[in-house]
């Protein structure tokens, strides 16, 4: 019977140690290097369990044990440890999502006027010309007044400057750590489906893919909406990118880390 154990201690690359037999994992047990919580499997054993489940198990089960091949045991860890992983994971809902989306159009607007005073400054805008403007869509939003808007000296520049400085700050932020400001205040972060870091490739295309998002908002903005009753709290960008929003860390009942 070939016995395997996770070693805690390694911190990156494959953390499956083994074979070994039963001695000379009693042996490690004795060294310390094992310990009640660590998980160990062997050949026969459908899951994972921690040592102190199995330490009182019999050694004469071992020639009753179908042996099984390299692949079959890489293949079963692999599965495990994916299936742990999964289980460990809170997926980020409708409202958390909403609320992070919020501080960072905030943010952005922020950044919208430091960027609209700015190209006042340097007489590419009339800002009394967009107040004007900005005071008739409160009173009345039309496209008619966007239009005006756009036709405004330097706006036209503004909005493909501003939506630049969108697309930059979302990609670059998901493709770096995970997660923008606001997803970062409300401890949340974006992966790739099967838990793996968002790639700058994957990233522009989430971007893109959210503007198609954007687009539902005609139809009761049903592509966020779609959050609320997936599984994985998925919107519909995150169906097209192949992503996820998650909570960072782990549940706190899950007593092992793989």
């Amino acid at each position: 019977m070939k016995w395997f154990y996770i070693d805690t201690s390694i911190t990156d690359g494959d953390r499956r140690q083994g074979p070994y037999t039963i001695d000379e994992i009693k042996n490690f047990v004795n060294e310390g290097k094992i310990k009640d919580e660590t998980l160990v499997w062997h050949t026969g054993q459908p899951d994972w369990k921690c040592w102190k489940d199995l330490a009182n198990e019999s050694e004469s089960t071992e020639e009753q044990t179908e042996e099984l091949s390299e692949e079959d045991i890489l293949k079963q860890t692999i599965e495990t440890l994916l299936k742990s992983k999964m289980q460990s994971k809170r997926f980020a809902g409708f409202f958390v999502r909403a609320n992070a989306f919020i501080i960072d159009n905030l943010i952005l607007t922020i950044a919208g006027v430091i960027c609209l005073y700015l190209l006042n400054f340097l007489g590419f805008v009339d800002l009394n010309a967009v107040s004007e403007i900005a005071k008739q869509y409160i009173d009345n939003p039309t496209s008619e007044i966007v239009s005006k808007a756009l036709e405004l000296p330097g706006m036209y520049q503004f909005f493909v400057i501003w939506s630049i400085i969108q697309a930059a700050y979302f990609i670059i932020f998901h493709a770096v750590s995970g997660a923008t400001p606001g997803k970062k205040l409300f401890h949340i972060h974006v992966e790739m489906a099967n838990g793996e870091k968002l790639s700058w490739g994957f990233s522009i295309f989430r971007f893109i893919a959210s503007i198609v998002t954007q687009a539902t908002l005609i139809f009761y903005g049903l592509g966020y909406l779609i959050v609320l009753v997936d599984i994985q709290k998925r919107a519909l960008h995150d169906h097209i990118a192949r992503t996820r929003v998650v909570h960072d860390g782990v549940k706190q009942n899950e007593k092992t880390e793989v």
